[in-house]
């Protein structure tokens, strides 16, 4: 594959008139493979320039609709992804409505929801599960309270769970014939 193309990158922010920790921008580029990627951010764009294991070139400037404040900004390289926490300078409770400078329709930047929180629900939706760098790991799932109507269950009894499968009693007798006595009778023949 010849020439250079440009990642999929999805996104997802939050707004916070007061905090600044909750004043964000997820982006999440893929590039599979990455391969000492040249990482540009400024306050104003953020250029991507790599190579994937594959021998693809990818290369991305993005141009943000408001300036971001990269002494706090991060990222993290994965197998698949560049993920970065790009902290907004300007803290106000209006979302942007969108994240590059041009209104443009660009093929290769997508919502990212399954980090999208509504401006009215992101109060309620805990950070850790959005930011790639919380709580890192499965998440605290001892707040469920476990399976319910599994309490005391003996789980050494599962293995015998299939004996009485099929509607019959042990005691009934199958009508199929024994293996030994079906070798029996082709000797027989």
């Amino acid at each position: 594959m010849s020439g250079t193309q440009i990642p999929e990158v999805l996104w997802a922010q939050r707004s916070h008139p007061e905090n600044p920790e909750k004043n964000v921008v997820y982006l999440t580029v893929v590039i599979p493979d990455a391969v000492e990627p040249k990482i540009n951010l400024t306050s104003e764009k953020l250029v991507i320039d790599s190579k994937s294991g594959a021998a693809a070139h990818y290369a991305v400037q993005i141009d943000f609709f408001k300036e971001i404040d990269t002494e706090k900004s991060k990222y993290s390289l994965t197998g698949r992804n560049i993920f970065f926490v790009l902290f907004k300078k300007e803290l106000q409770e209006e979302f942007w409505p969108r994240l590059t400078k041009e209104k443009l329709r660009l093929h290769w930047l997508r919502t990212d929801f399954e980090r999208w929180v509504d401006e009215d629900e992101q109060e309620a939706q805990p950070e850790a599960a959005a930011n790639p760098f919380g709580a890192g790991g499965m998440p605290d799932l001892s707040a469920l309270g476990g399976m319910g109507g599994m309490e005391g269950m003996d789980f050494s009894q599962l293995g015998n769970m299939g004996a009485n499968m099929g509607g019959q009693d042990d005691e009934e007798e199958s009508s199929e014939p024994e293996l030994e006595e079906a070798d029996e009778e082709e000797k027989k023949e």
